[in-house]
């Protein structure tokens, strides 16, 4: 359950991985900038999980603008039987100063 930096995800989405992202921001930072994630802002979360059910026994990687949210959500999964969440480092705020 190791949290997992920019520079891997852009990697292995440039590979044409297929990967699980969850992007917990808001709607509105959503639009503004997004890397093709499924929207389930924080705190709609603990209402959607029935969404990502299917992945509870598979990576899923959880980011927002700097990684606080995604962090809350990647111990909310856990606690809720997710066996591999990951919480991308640095968030949006990360990717977008990469260049990426």
């Amino acid at each position: 359950m190791e949290d997992i930096q920019i520079e891997e995800l852009k990697n292995r989405l440039d590979q044409g991985e297929k990967l699980h992202i969850i992007d917990v921001r808001e709607e509105y930072e959503f639009d503004e900038f997004n890397i093709g994630a499924l929207l389930i802002p924080l705190g709609e979360l603990p209402d959607r999980l029935d969404e990502i059910d299917a992945w509870k026994n598979e990576e899923v990687i959880v980011h927002c603008r700097s990684g606080a949210r995604s962090g809350r959500a990647k111990e909310y999964l856990l606690s809720e039987g997710f066996t591999n969440p990951r919480n991308l480092i640095g968030g949006m705020v990360a990717w977008q100063s990469a260049g990426y």
